[in-house]
């Protein structure tokens, strides 16, 4: 009756380097349906429903990164143990020594797993610019000048996010802000837990512990919150990031010096609107699928283009992991407490290494430091000369109640954009000397008057992008109107919203799956 290939059927569940299992894929929302049925009818068997979760999100990372799960499992069990430890003996000497160890752990496997290769070739490449004969051993050869040899090491998908998670854990039990836990399983389920295993947002202990053992309960409100931030996610990356990367965005950074300067400038501004969609776009759809299944993450993108400063900039872009760098390293190397100079060093090495926390290059560690100089120059401004801050609000004479002044907020907006825009160039560029070409195209042969002629050869890109940055600039009342009405639609209404979106998304897309970005961090 029914024609099965049940090799196929296999096949698609086992794990394919090629296409890992994302939210937007066939196979996933196959699979959640299939879940969130068991899922369901374990609502009052708390540990065994916290085992079946802990299992698939085990899965889910298999789907994503092979046989590699054996690292998530060893990270969440030794912070474990080190964390009941810690709990033990309290912030003396020993406790110290226990944090450095989970620090060592867990730093030590991510900086093997994803800078090794980094590493070698830096250090390599400065022992011979001394004149130091490079050992065969290290490179291969004992001549002056010679290259690292690359090693083929697997980078683990969300590696950075699941080892500064549970790094969090261990950190806030010594400071005393949270108790260790008494079951591995649950810390395990904290940890793996699927919807922002692979790629954020990053969650608190404290956050999330306490919603372990709460008795499964969704109300009509998170289920149509979860609802809505699913459908908008999916549709920020599958059509918008998606759809402007492969057909424009791609091309230009692949050869910036075969295009002008004005399609540079819109492919800055095309990426500056995909990586948004793209992160901001996974970060909706986990934060919706934990509401679906009565869990409650924070916010991790508040609109950030919308900013007046680079400041504000960074309260609003990916606030899982400006508050961890905020509170685990800028606070640790001394925050604002030893003076103003001590405060930018602290300020921009948090940058710096926030920077090489997307990865194991010199164009993440530019982006990083440039951010890290503009944060310092930015608090510069505002103390030398806060009556021009667009955060402050000025008395008008014939209303003594506070007024914004919006010139100086809508100047400050433009220029944070395009600096946040123009440092996103290091971000994507696949090299230093690419990201010199955009910019050199840009200032150097700009050619405006060929704009109309990219929008008509390119009109699918250039209404999505308008589209993109005119919901992104909408007044946040707009937004909120929406979600309400999506949280209030009937049920079929709300599986019909569902339907349409994957049909176009169905009609757009390519035929090779798209990663999310932040997948490599």
């Amino acid at each position: 009756m029914f024609d099965i290939d049940f090799s196929r059927l296999v096949e698609q569940l086992l794990y394919q380097p090629e296409s890992p299992m994302i939210f937007s894929s066939g196979i996933f929302l196959f699979l959640f349906l299939a879940f969130t049925l068991i899922y369901n009818s374990l609502g009052k068997a708390d540990t065994w429903r916290i085992l079946f979760v802990t299992f698939f999100s085990y899965y889910f990372y298999y789907k994503s990164s092979g046989l590699f799960f054996w690292l998530l499992a060893l990270v969440t069990t030794s912070d474990y143990f080190i964390a009941r430890a810690i709990g033990g003996v309290g912030k003396g000497a020993l406790g110290k020594t226990l944090v450095v160890l989970s620090l060592v752990l867990d730093l030590g496997l991510l900086v093997f797993f994803k800078y090794t290769n980094f590493l070698g070739e830096t250090i390599c490449t400065l022992l011979t610019d001394c004149g130091v004969d490079v050992p065969a051993s290290i490179s291969g050869s004992y001549l002056l000048g010679v290259t690292w040899q690359p090693r083929d090491i697997f980078l683990p998908v969300g590696i950075s996010f699941f080892t500064f998670q549970s790094l969090s854990y261990t950190i806030d039990v010594y400071r005393g802000n949270i108790k260790p836990l008494n079951r591995l399983l649950d810390y395990a389920f904290y940890v793996s837990f699927f919807p922002q295993l692979v790629a954020g947002p990053i969650v608190r202990a404290r956050d999330f512990i306490p919603q372990i053992r709460r008795p499964l309960f969704v109300s009509d409100q998170m289920f149509g919150t979860g609802i809505f931030l699913i459908i908008a996610g999916l549709f920020k990356k599958a059509v918008i990031s998606d759809y402007i990367s492969i057909n424009f965005v791609e091309r230009i950074f692949d050869q910036p010096d075969l295009y002008s300067g004005i399609e540079n400038l819109l492919a800055v501004y095309g990426y500056t609107l995909q990586i948004y969609c793209d992160f901001s776009g996974y970060s909706d759809m986990a934060i919706g699928i934990a509401l679906l299944l009565g869990f409650q993450f924070p916010k991790n993108f508040d609109s950030p283009y919308k900013s007046k400063s680079i400041t504000e900039f960074w309260r609003r872009w990916h606030i899982s992991l400006s508050s961890w760098l905020k509170d685990y390293l800028y606070i640790s190397l001394g925050g604002n407490r030893h003076g103003k100079f001590r405060q930018y060093f602290n300020l921009l090495m948090t940058m710096l290494l926030g920077g090489l926390w997307h990865g194991a290059s010199l164009n993440f560690i530019l982006w990083g430091g440039f951010h890290g100089v503009l944060l310092c120059l930015d608090k510069i401004w505002h103390s030398l000369c806060s009556f021009l801050s667009p955060l402050t609000y000025l008395p008008s004479k014939h209303n003594p109640a506070p007024q914004k002044n919006w010139l100086v907020a809508l100047v400050g907006g433009v220029i944070t954009f395009h600096l946040v825009a123009a440092l996103w160039v290091l971000f994507r560029a696949p090299s230093f000397g690419i990201a010199e070409q955009v910019f050199h195209q840009i200032f150097c042969k700009f050619e405006p008057q060929i704009f109309l002629q990219w929008c008509t050869s390119y009109k699918a890109v250039a209404f999505l992008m308008l589209l993109g940055y005119l919901l992104h600039f909408m007044p946040e009342f707009l937004s909120d109107k929406a979600k309400e009405f999506v949280t209030r639609c009937p049920l079929v209404i709300k599986a019909l919203f569902i339907i349409f979106l994957v049909f176009i998304v169905i009609q757009i897309k390519s035929s090779d799956v798209q990663p999310f970005i932040y997948f490599q961090f």
